[in-house]
């Protein structure tokens, strides 16, 4: 059930660091500044016709070595897109740890998500120089880490630009967090034009994943002043996780986000929920709280649904802030601006 701490260690170098056939073209608002541009799924089917197939590749090399590259290749799609739009600013790496990825709400994020990215950018760049950015390498990367863990496949729509700004400062408040309630969660994701069955759909990315105990530990041991352990959590799953992360445990032990199957890429995550199983109050909150319940119990029972709604929640999370024109560039590498 419980996986390793070192799952969850960045790497601070340079180079380390979810089945529809069709989805509607939905407009969605642009939730950032910048240039709309026209994405498309055959966008490089010209200038780079084995892209797919190189980064699937990749993708999967990386997965035999390790499965924490699923959970971490996916969170930092979510991460990269919530901030500044999908324009891979949230790979970048500062000499003077300024960039997205040193902002307090990324520093969890596990260093295989960019050791992947950069793998993949490397393949491609021998077979495509200059051609594909690193804002489609990681949509394509999210979407091969999802099916190759069992989950959906998409067509992913092609066509970003990187981003030319990368700022700590810009996180704040973008992202959502472990103790936040349906209403907080639900603005964060509706500011970006996100419904809240799109908020429930995206949280089911955490079918796979870990997290640090202590992102948790309030729950175990100090919900409130008049209960230890926070009510709506099944009371094994909460005697289990106090076994695994006693008090003041600190940074250094890490647990599956799903108990059940945390490697597969599947709708267990919300029949947890409905169990009791959630880690997070922020996983939680989506049963106890009834403006969100009826989609849980959907997915529970129904992974059609699910993936479906994953899919379609996805298409829409990677339309935003695209860059394009001025406002962008192909990065030679992902991990520094061209100029």
């Amino acid at each position: 059930m419980f996986s390793s701490s070192a799952m969850e260690r960045r790497r601070r170098s340079p180079c380390a660091a979810v089945v529809m056939a069709a989805v509607a073209m939905l407009a969605v608002m642009p939730a950032f500044p910048g240039v709309a541009a026209d994405l498309s799924a055959g966008y490089y089917s010209s200038s780079c016709p084995k892209l797919e197939s190189i980064v699937r590749y990749e993708v999967s090399r990386k997965i035999n070595e390790t499965v924490v590259t699923i959970p971490a290749v996916l969170r930092l799609f979510f991460h990269d897109c919530l901030v500044t739009g999908c324009d891979a600013s949230a790979l970048i790496s500062s000499p003077n740890d300024d960039a997205e990825k040193d902002a307090p709400d990324n520093m969890s994020l596990a260093g295989d998500g960019f050791d992947t990215v950069n793998r993949v950018k490397t393949a491609v760049e021998k077979a495509c120089p200059g051609v594909v950015s690193c804002a489609d390498i990681l949509a394509l990367a999210a979407r091969d880490v999802v099916s190759l863990a069992s989950g959906p496949w998409w067509s992913v729509e092609l066509g970003r630009l990187d981003g030319l700004v990368s700022k700590a400062s810009d996180v704040d408040g973008k992202l959502p967090g472990p103790d936040m309630r349906v209403t907080k969660l639900a603005a964060v994701f509706d500011k970006h034009g996100l419904s809240m069955r799109d908020m429930v759909a995206l949280s089911g990315a955490h079918t796979v994943g870990f997290a640090h105990c202590t992102r948790f530990t309030d729950r175990l041991y100090n919900y409130s002043a008049g209960e230890q352990t926070d009510p709506s959590m099944n009371k094994d799953y909460a005697a289990q996780l106090m076994e695994a992360c006693p008090r003041d445990v600190g940074k250094t032990i890490a647990v599956n986000m799903d108990p059940v199957s945390p490697i597969v890429f599947d709708n267990v995550y919300y029949s947890n929920l409905v169990n009791g199983l959630g880690l997070f109050t922020s996983d939680q909150v989506l049963y106890t709280d009834g403006a969100s319940r009826r989609t849980v119990e959907e997915f529970a029972v129904n992974q059609t649904a699910f993936f479906d709604a994953f899919v379609s929640s996805m298409v829409r999370l990677g339309r935003l802030g695209v860059k394009a024109g001025k406002d962008g560039e192909v990065r030679r590498d992902c991990t520094a601006f061209n100029h």
